[in-house]
Formats: C-alpha cells, structure tokens, sequence
C-alpha cells in the first residue's frame, strides 16, 4: 500500500519533493515535461486538505463560541448540529491525511484569533450582547474534536 492510500499530504509533499529533485537533475527535458507546474499541482494537494482542515476547524470553533457565548435561554439546534457535521469532515480529513494531526494545536490558535469578532458580529445579529467574555474563550484539541459542547453537563471535558 502507497503512502497515497494511507496519507494524502504526507504522499503530495513527499512526491513533489523527488519531482523538485529530478526536475533539477534533469534539464533536458524541460520542454517535455512542465516541471514546476507539475511540482505546483502536487503540492496543492496538500495545500488543499490544510485548507479544508482549518475552515473546518474554524466553523467548529466560531459554533462552540456562540453556543458559549448566546444569552439565548434555547441553544440554537443548528449551531449543535453545525459542530457534529464539522466535527465529522475533520475525522475524514484526518483519516485521509494523518500527518495533519500535529497542526491542529496550531489551527486552533489561529482561529481562536478571529473569533471574538466574528462571534460578537453573529450575536449582534440577534441583538444579543454575549454572556461571556469572547477573548477570553478558549478551546483544547479534545473540546474541539470530541462530542463535547457547552452546556452539556453530560459532556463536560
């Protein structure tokens, strides 16, 4: 079995890597074969699974906030829903590309950056002042990936 069935990015980096190197090796075939670009496409296959890694990752932490965050008596249903379908998508991108796992930690604190606003913005919608401060909102890896959510006596971390 080929890295490419066991770990996407880890396979895309690793090939585009020897292309790097035989592309350099071997300039006579440079009006054959598009070296760079090819090395390019490869690479944005690994571009491609991060990106999808971290706007899941994004869309789990913004609902978790506003679930935290919502004065509202009644917790809105999608935004539970929201977190286990985004919750799912990290699993299968993860089962696909197992190497991401170590940049998730990173991931998490990067989105936690951009929360607070984006969190205040959709309460605001609501005419909703949040119940918690929002910078000060903060997530492990667990209460992300796990079936955690606030609010759930049941699913206390």
């Amino acid at each position: 079995m080929s890295a490419y069935d066991t770990d996407l990015v880890s396979w895309s980096e690793h090939q585009a890597a020897l292309l790097r190197q035989h592309g350099a090796a071997t300039r006579t075939n440079d009006l054959v074969i598009d070296w760079p670009n090819i090395i390019e496409e490869i690479e944005s296959v690994g571009r491609s699974e991060r990106l999808a890694l971290a706007s899941h990752v994004a869309i789990i932490l913004e609902h978790l906030a506003k679930l935290e965050a919502s004065p509202a008596a009644e917790r809105p249903n999608g935004w539970r829903q929201t977190v286990r379908r985004a919750r799912a998508a990290v699993d299968e991108v993860l089962e696909e590309s197992p190497s991401l796992r170590p940049t998730l930690g990173a991931l998490i604190k990067r989105a936690l950056g951009r929360l607070p606003l984006l969190v205040a913005n959709a309460l605001a919608d609501y005419a909703e002042t949040p119940r918690v401060n929002l910078h000060e909102i903060d997530y492990t890896i667990e209460q992300v990936l796990g079936p955690w959510l606030p609010g759930d006596p049941d699913l206390e971390p």
